[in-house]
């Protein structure tokens, strides 16, 4: 079972009809931004991990630009292998939001010079 990947547009279109999204990415990650409603999966515990939400439904599994989901992408259907029909979503968040779709964001870690110089530059 091969896991075909798809475009921000056609997940929107699959999420209106029923499906879910699942967020693989690790807790900091989704604790900076995240898709709201997302199920949270992040690899480092998807072995041990449950698909109960998306039993039966379309899911659609996603990270911050795709890289990892492709790269798991054996896994992923494995995983999801009698329990739902996956997806990947092709550029991951990063695509999501710059196709206009909403994300929730939560605080975000300072910069660069912010983190080299501190709040003030003499």
């Amino acid at each position: 079972m091969g896991v075909k990947t798809i475009s921000p547009i056609e997940a929107q279109r699959l999420l209106d009809a029923g499906a879910v999204l699942v967020d693989v990415r690790e807790r900091h990650e989704i604790e900076r931004e995240r898709i709201d409603g997302a199920i949270e999966l992040p690899l480092t515990g998807f072995r041990h991990g449950d698909l109960r939400d998306a039993h039966g439904r379309k899911a659609i599994f996603f990270c911050h630009s795709g890289g990892r989901t492709r790269m798991y992408a054996g896994q992923i259907a494995a995983k999801a292998n009698g329990v739902c029909e996956p997806y990947v979503l092709g550029g991951g968040i990063l695509a999501w939001r710059k196709a206009g779709f909403d994300t929730v964001k939560g605080p975000q870690p300072p910069g660069l010079f912010k983190r080299l110089f501190g709040s003030k530059a003499d």
